[in-house]
């Protein structure tokens, strides 16, 4: 039997960092991942954590384990195929350094990914964002913060992990003008800011706390905000903002929905898909496309550009093929 600690702690702490050259946001996400997998072990097998062994993780355990993730976690299939793909990851790097478990990593990677249905994007219209970033209180220190939060989140349409690594070195010599975002797959960009956001960071750099602590944004200790401080922030506004747009009480206002919302605006500004995915700091225009399908505007250009066909009516004549017949005759006496 095989230790699983040894190796799972140098898969995380030597394998993605130093020679997959990983972000510290991958790391973190596969860490919690196997944290979840490693407790669900534990119980199941009745066992403590240190004493488990990398053949423990059979294929049965592992379906097992991603059906609570769904079930008991009520998390999606995305979430569910991302744990995967974590543990995946990890059996690939299992083969070469252990080779009397190839064949339990190569059973384990056979592991099928779920059918993800491909939904429209939620996001909120202009007069729901702007009740939302009026909604944070400017009177007190933790309604600026929240408010430069909120600003900076929609205007450059970030994500979670960009938003709340931001540093004091990433805005240009203190200057608000731009900011520099390191994004999904170490991708850099600059952006432009409106004054809006530069009058809400300014107001909030003027009261934040003086500490150690690099990042721009500090929760109420001190400490870098983290996603459940900041997504419960969120859900507070949202709360205040819907009594201005009751419309907010119907939708589900998560923190990748204001990186939707600006991607929705710009695409109804510009008209240019590219430009979106320029400003998201998108790999591929095919992760922006998603955008086009959510946009009634581009169906209305369409049938402006089509117009309604004009079909003139007929009469249906049934099949003379013998073999049709016969299989039309079957069916009515059936």
């Amino acid at each position: 039997m095989t230790a699983l600690a040894p190796h799972l702690a140098a898969f995380l702490r030597d394998h993605l960092p130093r020679e997959r050259n990983v972000s510290p946001h991958t790391v973190t996400t596969y860490a919690n991942c196997f944290a979840l997998l490693v407790r669900f072990a534990a119980n199941r097998l009745k066992r403590r954590p240190t004493d488990l062994t990398i053949e423990d993780f059979d294929p049965e355990l592992i379906i097992a384990f991603l059906d609570h993730v769904e079930d008991a976690r009520k998390n999606s299939p995305r979430t569910r195929n991302a744990r995967l793909a974590a543990i995946r990851a990890f059996f690939r790097y299992v083969e070469y350094r252990v080779p009397v478990c190839l064949d339990l990593a190569l059973r384990i990677r056979s592991v099928p990914t779920k059918r993800t249905d491909t939904t429209l994007i939620d996001y909120l219209t202009r007069d729901e964002i702007t009740a939302l970033l009026d909604a944070p209180d400017p009177r007190s220190r933790l309604g600026t913060r929240d408010r430069a939060m909120l600003h900076l989140a929609y205007a450059g349409g970030l994500r979670v992990a960009e938003l709340l690594s931001l540093q004091m070195q990433d805005l240009p010599q203190r200057s608000l003008a731009t900011v520099h975002i390191v994004g999904k797959g170490r991708r850099e960009r600059v952006l432009p800011l409106w004054r809006e956001t530069q009058a809400s960071l300014r107001a909030w750099l003027a009261v934040r706390p003086q500490c150690q602590a690099m990042e721009i944004f500090l929760n109420a200790n001190g400490v870098p905000m983290g996603r459940d401080g900041f997504a419960f922030r969120l859900a507070k506004h949202v709360a205040t903002a819907a009594k201005k747009q009751p419309s907010l009480l119907g939708k589900r206002v998560t923190p990748h929905v204001l990186r939707h919302s600006c991607a929705m605006h710009t695409l109804a500004a510009t008209g240019d898909i590219r430009k979106v995915a320029l400003w998201l700091g998108h790999a591929s225009i095919q992760s922006t496309e998603a955008y086009l399908r959510a946009d009634p505007e581009e169906k209305l250009q369409i049938l402006a550009a089509h117009g309604s066909p004009t079909v003139k009516p007929g009469r249906f004549k049934p099949p003379a093929d013998p073999l049709i017949m016969m299989l039309n005759d079957v069916r009515k006496r059936a």
